[in-house]
């Protein structure tokens, strides 16, 4: 062995190589994927991975997946139960987005999936500190000029699901500076919103009387839900977002009880939920231990349904052994003491103080910057429920807001089987009603979803031409 290539042993065996640019990287000879570490702050490890599209072409998009939880990993969820190429058999997605658009994937904020930081001081604690973070990555990545990713000026998309929601519209004003600046080599398509955790106040406002419409909750239970979510409104509006954190807590174990566990990602169907979550009290600092218990739900929820996400997927693969398993071994740069979601608990925590912070400001902010921005959520979610969302853009400034609202909705169909959608538009703001679907669209709604996305990132392919949008004329 040279010494060159003992040395790189060394530093990726004890982790201390990453400097400058992307680092500690990998992928697959043909350049079809890539991935690797990113030091974004001293001694905090942000981990990606990008896909690169078969049917690429010269002005061909790329998407940027934003994960929930916070603490929710896009490496893992995202990419392997949602909308990446392979499911968690290992088996080719028909449904993935990888046709429309090129793919990266982030374990964002650091601590999350096999990103990680050596000091749990460095956990991010503010949606606009993960932006940062993110806005480091995206710079080491598209370097101008130079790098992998360099040359011609990508078209991204930032899209995200849940809470990453409120890091899409925080990371979309921080890119359009840096893009403004001429620090990143970049062009903004657009920032797409899915069943996103923009306002909290909205959301709880929601639970309750959509549970009672449904005949999911009696009226005493609507008075409790109620009057918890008006505290939350009042903690909200006076700036205590961390005992509008533990009232959210509460909130949820009020849904539980009177709406037998109803599924808070399927209002029509009941929760699976994880054993530990019935020992958990709700007071005292353990309550954002059961707030984590109730986010990793998100995954698990995701395991249990993901045979239904793809035709030709029969998976039963529990995701963590995945990834920590056959997945690790494939990308080979992961730190023998970092493990798949080794950190992740301790990212919802840190982040429980803004995790109640209404994000409608920096949306408004990027519509009046001229930046794309599409909203779609599914008709049976309850978490980040279409009400909610509705709700939330009523309280836009927005100069359009009122010729948006004034708008007919257009019906969708795709791949037969009637109506499964709506959408409307004005100027640089959209909107998609999926039918049918709850929490995760792209696996309740795939067809749709991946028509959505062509429409969105106008992906200059069209494949199977039988499942496109068929617009009422």
């Amino acid at each position: 062995m040279s010494f060159l290539s003992a040395k790189l042993l060394f530093l990726l065996l004890i982790f201390t190589g990453i400097k400058s640019g992307i680092s500690t990287e990998k992928g697959k000879e043909d350049g079809s994927e890539d991935w690797g570490y990113v030091e974004v702050r001293p001694k905090a490890h942000m981990f990606w991975w990008l896909y690169r599209s078969p049917h690429r072409s010269p002005s061909w998009p790329m998407v940027l997946w934003l994960q929930g939880g916070p603490g929710s990993s896009g490496v893992g969820i995202g990419n392997f139960q949602e909308i990446g190429p392979l499911d968690t058999d290992l088996n080719t997605r028909s449904s993935t987005w990888l046709q429309k658009a090129d793919l990266l994937f982030v374990d964002n904020p650091v601590g999350t999936g096999y990103s990680f930081v050596e000091d749990n001081d460095l956990l991010v604690r503010t949606d606009h500190q993960a932006a940062a973070d993110l806005t480091t990555l995206l710079k080491k990545i598209f370097m101008t000029g130079s790098g992998k990713e360099g040359g011609n000026a990508t078209t991204l998309f930032l899209v995200a699901e849940s809470y990453g929601g409120k890091f899409a519209v925080t990371l979309g004003l921080s890119v359009f500076d840096a893009i403004k600046n001429g620090d990143l080599n970049l062009q903004l398509g657009g920032v797409v919103l899915g069943d996103s955790w923009i306002s909290p106040e909205d959301f709880v406002l929601s639970w309750g009387p959509i549970l009672a419409d449904v005949s999911r909750m009696d009226k005493n239970g609507l008075r409790k839900s109620n009057s918890m979510a008006k505290k939350i409104q009042r903690l909200i509006k006076d700036g205590n977002y961390s005992q509008a954190t533990n009232a959210w807590v509460l909130l949820e174990s009020i849904v539980e009880e009177y709406s037998n566990n109803v599924d808070f990602y399927n209002f029509l169907l009941d929760s699976n939920m994880d054993p530990l979550a019935a020992s958990i009290s709700t007071s005292g600092e353990l309550k954002l231990a059961k707030a984590s218990v109730l986010m990793r739900q998100y995954s698990q929820y995701l395991s249990k349904k993901s045979s239904s996400f793809d035709s030709d997927s029969n998976s039963s693969n529990n995701l963590s052994d995945f990834m920590n398993g056959v997945i690790r071994k494939k990308l080979k740069i992961i730190p023998n003491n970092v493990s798949w979601g080794g950190q992740d608990n301790l990212v919802f925590n840190a982040m429980a103080t803004d995790f109640m912070k209404p994000r409608i400001n920096e949306v408004d902010e990027l519509l009046s910057r001229g930046v794309d921005v599409t909203v779609y959520n599914g008709q049976i979610d309850l978490i980040c429920a279409t009400k909610g969302t509705e709700a939330w853009i009523q309280k836009l400034k927005w100069v359009g807001l009122r010729n948006f609202t004034n708008q007919v909705r257009t019906p969708l169909y795709c791949g037969g089987g009637g109506t499964k959608g709506f959408y409307k538009s004005f100027k640089n703001m959209h909107f998609y009603w999926i039918l049918g679907a709850g929490h995760f669209v792209p696996g309740d709604q795939p067809c749709l979803a991946l028509n959505m996305l062509s429409e969105i990132t106008k992906s200059p392919i069209t494949l199977h031409s039988s499942t496109n949008f068929d617009r009422a004329s």
